[in-house]
């Protein structure tokens, strides 16, 4: 149950105070509350997360348009997928610390859904359509400005990783990629994989993840950064 201290501590990470609370509230509260509840079902986030979902679009397709003028349709969809995408999203939210303060359900929390990208990415963009509601559209220009529409080449970088390093490392090294597991711990709905690239033979970086394919993309990551510089 997320109380008053827990919705204060929230506008504090995202540095905006909500004039009408019950929106922040509204953002936060999964659908597994509702259900378990037996409550009116628009009494979740799902309908305010359709319109913050339309809200980040808006906003992330006018400022790839101003400061990508040289980019293509076809390049700026790309791009903007990177950014606003499921994984991504959930990577943002990491930074205000939003899975704390989603209100789960019991059986949902018990489960690990707090860490599960789609329900915490869900729960972003119903922080961004709150915002929107209660500041209006440059409130939540701001957020969108600061948490996701920052660090945009490291962003695109990391999304496409794997696809980066694959082609870089064919065309320099003529030499295959792999990925190997070197380790899992943690209960089955809060797992934690620590993976490594292999070029050939050869080992290179690790990375971590909840999922196998997050802990590669890490690995592949910080494999092609190492290698490019």
């Amino acid at each position: 149950m997320v109380n008053n201290d827990d919705l204060s501590k929230l506008m504090q990470n995202i540095g905006y105070t909500f004039k009408d609370d019950t929106l922040l509230a509204l953002a936060l509260r999964h659908s597994s509350v509702v259900h378990e509840r037996m409550i009116n079902k628009n009494e979740s986030n799902e309908r305010i997360e359709f319109l913050g979902d339309a809200v980040l679009e808006l906003v992330s397709s006018e400022f790839l348009y101003m400061h990508f003028p040289d980019h293509p349709e076809g390049q700026m969809s790309k791009l903007r997928a990177s950014l606003v995408c499921e994984p991504s999203l959930a990577n943002d939210a990491k930074e205000i610390e939003l899975s704390e303060f989603i209100n789960l359900g019991f059986g949902e929390d018990k489960s690990g859904g707090r860490y599960k990208d789609s329900i915490v990415s869900d729960a972003f963009e119903a922080l961004i359509g709150a915002i929107y509601l209660d500041g209006g559209l440059e409130e939540a220009k701001k957020f969108i400005l600061r948490f996701v529409l920052n660090d945009i080449e490291k962003k695109a970088i990391f999304h496409d990783s794997k696809s980066l390093l694959q082609e870089f490392v064919q065309n320099r090294f003529k030499k295959s990629v792999q990925y190997e597991i070197l380790s899992e711990k943690g209960p089955d709905h809060n797992k934690e994989f620590i993976a490594r690239v292999l070029i050939g033979d050869e080992p290179m970086e690790i990375g971590e993840g909840r999922s196998k394919k997050a802990a590669e993309q890490a690995a592949a990551y910080q494999t092609y950064i190492k290698l490019k510089l």
